[in-house]
């Protein structure tokens, strides 16, 4: 698979084939806070031009979720988006949240929440530079476990008898369920790579060497899925490596990783860590995976500093939505915003500011969509 070419993301088991046959697709749209606002309406916005193109009738429902939404009504995820998710919508696109980095009683991330609520398991990221360009050879799947690890978000904070003073602790969950799970998706998409290139890795990323019985148990199930499933998978060659020469050999060799597979909490730092390679976090996507809905969700955050001034980089976001399209079994609808967006970020034209452009976020979108 070239670099910049169509992901191929779609071996997700869960979805009927009632589901894959459907031309009428509901799709939630959750801007959230800061420049998701801005960056949502690319996404409407490019499924709105390639629906026609391959006979898919896209409704679109506005729904609330964030930081802003809490000082309104008192819930960062209100009831109704998660039942109007479940009831209603095949897919979703997520914009960003701001959270306070102090605690705010009440207040808990509303992406993880979603995650959790709607059982999306996989947050699947794909890193990669554009053919033609300067960017450094990276091609890359970062496959991050969604629902445990420190995100569970059980916390204390207590008085130490001892000292006096105050200490904060944090529960680290990893079950045997999620880790099988995790690494068959990683495994699967491995596969797939495997298939359209002749070759792929699994790079599975931990800390047993410090926390063996947490990421040891995480360490160990992944392997045991691979070695359980050799006819299947044995052509994918198998590593490991430790997180902290992972980020070490991730920003020195890129080019040595296919598909990695990490809890969550790593998976996080690793694939925001990579966007580094490829320009700017404003161009990679990401898909929160489940059994029943993919929600698509750029990486970047809320960036309050640009919020407003219409210059966010609406790439992350169209690039997400093609992968939500991937997920929900439509990659045919997927490979033309793909090349769209290869085609304007290999030209270097109409560019926003975090890649050194003075383009705005409505020109780039206009510009991808004349591709289409």
């Amino acid at each position: 698979m070239l670099r910049g070419s169509a992901t191929r993301l779609t071996a997700m088991r869960g979805f009927s084939s009632t589901r894959l046959a459907q031309k009428a697709l509901t799709i939630g749209l959750i801007p959230g806070d800061g420049i998701g606002k801005e960056v949502i309406p690319a996404g409407k916005q490019i499924l709105e031009k390639v629906g026609p193109k391959f006979d898919l009738d896209f409704k679109f429902i506005d729904l609330h979720a964030g930081w802003e939404t809490f000082q309104n009504t008192g819930k960062a995820l209100p009831d109704e988006t998660v039942e109007v998710l479940r009831r209603d919508c095949q897919g979703a696109l997520f914009g960003a949240v701001q959270s306070p980095t102090t605690k705010v009683e009440g207040y808990s991330s509303p992406i993880v929440a979603l995650r959790k609520a709607m059982g999306l398991f996989a947050n699947v990221r794909p890193v990669k530079a554009v053919e033609g360009t300067n960017d450094r050879p990276v091609d890359m799947v970062i496959v991050r476990e969604n629902t445990e690890d420190l995100y569970i978000k059980i916390e204390k904070t207590y008085t130490d008898p001892a000292t006096g003073t105050r200490v904060a602790e944090a529960t680290k969950r990893i079950s045997e369920v999620a880790t099988r799970r995790i690494a068959t998706i990683a495994l699967d998409i491995a596969l797939q790579r495997l298939q359209s290139r002749g070759h792929a890795t699994l790079t599975v990323t931990h800390k047993s060497n410090v926390l063996s019985q947490s990421d040891g148990l995480f360490r160990e199930i992944c392997k045991d899925v691979y070695e359980s499933n050799k006819d299947k998978y044995g052509k994918i060659q198998y590593n490991e490596q430790i997180v902290d020469s992972m980020v070490y050999r991730m920003f020195r060799e890129p080019e040595c990783f296919d598909v990695v597979v990490a809890p969550n909490l790593y998976g996080d730092i690793l694939s925001d860590g990579a966007a580094a390679l490829v320009g700017s976090l404003g161009v990679v996507p990401s898909a929160n995976v489940g059994p029943e809905i993919v929600i698509g969700e750029p990486c970047h955050g809320s960036a309050p500093d640009i919020a407003g001034r219409g210059i966010a980089n609406p790439i992350a976001t169209i690039r997400s939505t093609a992968l939500m399209l991937e997920f929900l079994g439509y990659p045919e609808a997927a490979q033309p915003i793909y090349k769209a967006v290869d085609s304007n970020i290999r030209e270097n034209q109409i560019k926003t500011p975090d890649l050194g452009g003075k383009s705005t976020t409505q020109q780039v979108v206009d510009d991808i969509l004349s591709k289409i």
